[in-house]
Parts: C-alpha cells; structure tokens; sequence
C-alpha cells in the first residue's frame, strides 16, 4: 500500500467510512434512489389533489390501501432473492418503482392512485428487503456496521437534496413544475437500477457452528422475531419524525408550521454528518449494546418532546421559547439515538442468526418497516386526538421494552465473505 493510500485510509478511518476504493457504483446508486425519494415522495399528495383535482381524504385512502396492499411483496423479494441473490432484487426494485412514477403522469381517478401506489411501495419493499444483504455481497468483510452507518449518511444526503431541489422547482415555476418532477424522478430510478445492476459481488459463506453453541432452528428463529419486534419502536420513531412532529408542534404546542421543517433540517443534518464518527468512535462496539443505549436515549428524547405540553408559562412569547428549547433538545438526542440504532439494528439483522440475510428473514424484518409505516399515521393521530402527551408517553414506553429486550440479541456472527485469493 502507498503513503498516499495509507494517509487517505487513515483519514477515512478517523472519519469512520468504511473503505470506498472499488465502490463508486455502490455508492452512487444508494445516493441516487435516496435522492429519487426525497425529490417526490412528500409531494405524491399535492400532485394527485392540485394537478389531477381529487379529494385530499380520498386520495389519502388510496394511497393507504396501495400501501397496505403491496405489504406481502417482502416475502415475495425474500424469495426472489434466495433464488437470484440481492443484486437482480434490487435492480427490479428501483425498475418497478420507476414504472409506479411513470404511471402517475396518467392516474386520475382513484382507482388508479391506490394502484400506482401498489407498485410504488411494492419497489420500495423490495428495496430494503434486498438491501442489507447487498452491502455484504458488495463490500468488504467486517466493514458492515460502517458501510450501514454511511449508506444512512447517504440516504439523509439524498432526500435532502432531492426535497430540496423539489422545493426549488415548486419555488420558481410553481405546482406546474411537479409533472416534471414526476417524470425526471422516474428516469434516476432508472439510473439507480443501471449502477446496481453493473455491481460485482461476493456472497458471504457459513463459518460454521462456534464452539459450545448448538442452536436449533427454532431457537434462531425465536432471536429473529424477538429482533423484529425490538425493531418496531425504531420504525414507529421514523415515523413520528414525518407524522407526529407536524401535528404536534402545530395542534398541540401552536407553533408555526415551519417548526415540523426546521426540525427535521437539524434531524438531517446531524444524522448525515455525524453517523459515521459515531459509529465508529463513540458507539458500543456490540450491536446489541449499541441498541440498547439507543433506546435510552431515544427514551429521553420522546421525554423532551413531551416537556412543552406539560408546561404553561404565563406568555405566549415565553410558551414559545420554552417549547422551542425543549424541541431542540429532543430532536438531538433524536438524532443520536437514530445513529446508534439504525446501523446497530441493520448489522443485526443480517448477522443475529445462521440465515439471517437470507431472503425469508429478510423479509420479515422489511415486514416489520413496512407494517410500522402503514399502521404509524393511524395511531399516532389517534393517541394524539386522546392527549398530546399520550403517543410520546407509548412510545417512550416501547423503548424502554426494546431497550430491555436488547441483551438478548447476542448476533451468532457465524458468516464470513469467501477470499477470492
């Protein structure tokens, strides 16, 4: 290895990026389809009630039971995957999601929303289904919690960039702009699908049974379903960032609508530039016990959340400063918990057990995001509706359950990559 070489990866690992070299297409193809969803994602509600002129609570329910409907499309990626191996999975995946976009340039009716919707969620399930098992067939052995924890910088990266230039396009040219937000988002799903699909990979291989350890099927199967469900109070989190935050801080604490946005701009930020040196530095090197400081963590910051409902100064102006204080705070220690958790729980979920990255396993834990995502909205609006500290007080109660759960969650770390030496 050269000085030159030497000095970058020393560099790179004070940073806590994995090693890049060899990998441009890999990267560029995360940054790309994270930058396809945060360009019209958010928007998918505005284009079907102010371009195409349908009612907002009936597109709602379309785009719900397009949802619902593409949710056993894990298993199917699961199974696809086993025969094929990740790679053709989530090339497919961002073809089929580039065709949902295409298709939305001619729905106009309701039928046709929960429709598109369908194949939409179905190329983002099979996405994430997939994955996770690409970054082992993809990179280097023993680099896995790192390259989750850049891939989460990636993805933060790009649905900033791609919101942003959405709201830059809506800015100049207004809502007329969001036909061709359709259009230019389908083509970099395309792009996306063109950079996985060139990818070389090499699948990791079994290490064999440790000494001392004789564990059944059932009793790995039994870890597995114990780490889906640690994993939901990190899904309904996610989801409380793009759900809950808006009708709380707007419905319950009066604060601007702007407030949701901000928040989420410092989430992204401190997400984006601080995954890596954290994971790398700062977080536990056991997965598990990197799960269950996240969990503390996120515990307190739901707690933080809750802190400007529980006050009522005497002013309007100091209400505002108290709820604006409180709200930083718990978006950082949101954020941190999120560093902690998402690349901890994504290592797990391919390493836990023997076939943990396999494609039934697979797609229970994409089950698990996919059913969190579509039963969050529902729920969180309803415990809300109830009292405004009533979803943060469930969901910091779930934490704490997962944040228990989490030593039992020993990974059995018996896959190794094949040295093609």
């Amino acid at each position: 290895m050269s000085a030159v070489t030497g000095t970058r990866r020393s560099a790179a690992s004070r940073l806590g990026l994995p090693e890049l070299r060899g990998h441009g297409r890999f990267v560029t193809g995360n940054l790309i389809d994270s930058v396809g969803n945060g360009m019209l994602l958010p928007l998918g509600l505005l284009y079907f009630t102010d371009v195409q002129g349908l009612p907002p609570a009936h597109v709602g329910m379309a785009m719900t039971v397009g949802q619902a409907v593409a949710l056993p499309v894990t298993f199917l990626a699961g199974r696809l995957m086993d025969r094929l191996g990740p790679r053709p999975v989530v090339v497919a995946a961002n073809i089929v999601s580039a065709l949902g976009f295409t298709l939305f340039l001619f729905a106009d009716r309701l039928w046709q929303v929960a429709a598109v919707h369908v194949l939409v969620q179905s190329g983002i399930n099979m996405y994430f289904t997939a994955q996770r098992t690409l970054v082992l067939h993809v990179t280097e052995p023993g680099q896995e919690r790192a390259w989750f924890a850049f891939t989460g910088s990636l993805r933060n990266i790009g649905l900033a960039a791609g919101a942003a230039a959405a709201a830059g396009a809506l800015t100049v040219f207004g809502k007329g702009a969001l036909w061709w937000l359709i259009a230019v988002d389908a083509a970099t799903y395309l792009l996306a699908a063109l950079c996985f699909a060139t990818l070389a990979t090499k699948p990791p291989e079994p290490a064999g049974t440790p000494p001392g350890r004789q564990a059944t099927r059932t009793e790995d199967t039994r870890r597995y379903l114990l780490l889906v469900a640690v994993n939901l109070p990190y899904v309904l989190a996610q989801a409380a960032l793009s759900v809950l935050v808006a009708l709380y801080t707007t419905r319950a604490l009066g604060l601007p609508a702007s407030a949701a946005s901000l928040l989420f701009v410092v989430n992204t930020v401190l997400v984006s530039g601080c995954s890596t040196l954290v994971t790398a530095h700062l977080a536990p090197k056991a997965p598990r016990r990197a799960v269950a400081v996240g969990y503390l963590v996120m515990a307190a910051a739901t707690g933080a959340f809750m802190l400007p409902a529980l006050f009522s100064p005497s002013s309007s102006s100091s209400l505002a400063v108290t709820a604006w204080v409180a709200l930083v705070a718990a978006i950082t220690l949101f954020s941190v918990a999120e560093i902690l958790l998402g690349p901890a729980l994504s290592e797990l979920s391919v390493t836990l057990t023997p076939d943990a990255a396999g494609g039934f396993t697979q797609g229970l834990y994409q089950f698990s995001w996919a059913v969190g995502m579509v039963a969050a909205p529902a729920l969180f609006t309803l415990l809300l509706q109830a009292g405004p500290l009533l979803p943060w007080g469930a969901e910091a109660v779930a934490c704490l359950i997962a944040m228990a759960a989490a030593p039992a969650l020993k990974s059995a770390n018996r896959h190794r990559r094949k040295d093609p030496r």
